[in-house]
């Protein structure tokens, strides 16, 4: 299983996320002003990325980004953010990082998921 795993529930349709690029990426200093990337993937019809990077990442501060506009288009909404941008730290090497977004056209949440 991937360290970091990630999904995105479709909140104002009642469903997954399907087809969303989805990148991981790893901060390339400690100000976190450029990165590096680590994984990339589309959701799957469950709204999950199923190989979505390593198995084993080292402590560090990440990120995933979302492509909601492709989605968006994709779906036939219009929506207010473009990108949608989760920075968290990783910083148990052995625990499991679940990053899940909820997603509308204008708003959207995330939780450390498990």
């Amino acid at each position: 299983m991937s360290h970091v795993t990630t999904h995105i529930l479709d909140a104002a349709l009642g469903r997954p996320a399907r087809e969303v690029p989805v990148r991981l990426e790893a901060a390339a200093d400690s100000a976190r002003t450029s990165w590096k990337p680590v994984a990339e993937g589309r959701t799957n019809a469950d709204g999950r990325v199923p190989d979505f990077g390593p198995d084993q990442l080292p402590a560090g501060f990440y990120r995933v980004v979302f492509d909601t506009q492709a989605y968006f288009d994709a779906t036939g909404q219009t929506g207010f953010y473009p990108e949608v941008t989760i920075v968290f730290h990783l910083a148990d090497e052995d625990a499991h990082y679940h990053v899940p977004l909820l997603l509308s056209p204008f708003a959207y949440s995330t939780y450390r998921g498990s």
